[in-house]
């Protein structure tokens, strides 16, 4: 199992118990070279140290076990889960590409009419009441819209936008066959039904 930050851990161990550098790079995942560079302070300078302890990914008694033999390996705390960041949620748009977002609002509305807001709003990143602005023409800095592709300008993946396209295009389809196969309420009068 991988661990989480593993050149900070490293550097705690290095600062923090006898452990070898072998032992510190098995347990760690990196190269032995690397965790030496590390003590060295070759590298990871800047990496301030994360204390296993705290975490529960190490017990004092296994850090003692392994100190007192070289040829031991340190092993995860039983019981010690991985945390795993939630999926879904917000992704974070670095500064300058935050300005990109109503061009990229821009160029979807006029490409693909039939996309939901709510599609597009997952897809770049926008807010609702920003993409509505947009389609109705009444944003605030509407003149200063250059209309541009999410994925030229780093919104989002290629395979990410071909998906909600293909979901609001069959979601249309499926609207249109739905009235195609509905028979006006007029002829169903005229009939005597």
């Amino acid at each position: 199992m991988a661990i989480l930050m593993p050149k900070a851990t490293a550097v705690w161990l290095i600062d923090n118990t006898a452990l070898t550098f072998p032992q510190i790079a098995d347990f760690v995942g990196l190269h032995e070279l690397e965790v030496a560079a590390i003590a060295d302070a070759d590298t990871g300078t800047q990496v301030r140290g994360e204390n296993p302890l705290q975490s529960g990914l190490l017990l004092q008694a296994e850090i003692d076990r392994v100190s007192a033999d070289p040829a031991a390996r340190l092993s995860i705390a039983k019981g010690y889960s991985v945390p795993v960041a939630p999926k879904g949620g917000r992704r974070y748009t670095p500064m300058l590409k935050r300005a990109n977002k109503p061009n990229a609002v821009a160029w979807l509305t006029r490409e693909y009419p039939e996309m939901t807001t709510k599609q597009i709003s997952k897809l770049v990143g926008s807010t609702k009441p920003t993409i509505e602005s947009i389609r109705n023409r009444s944003y605030w800095n509407m003149a200063n819209i250059e209309p541009g592709s999410p994925v030229e300008l780093g919104l989002c993946t290629l395979n990410a936008m071909q998906n909600e396209i293909d979901i609001a295009l069959a979601a249309r389809a499926a609207q249109k066959a739905a009235e195609e196969n509905a028979e006006p309420e007029e002829e169903k009068n005229f009939l005597g039904m």
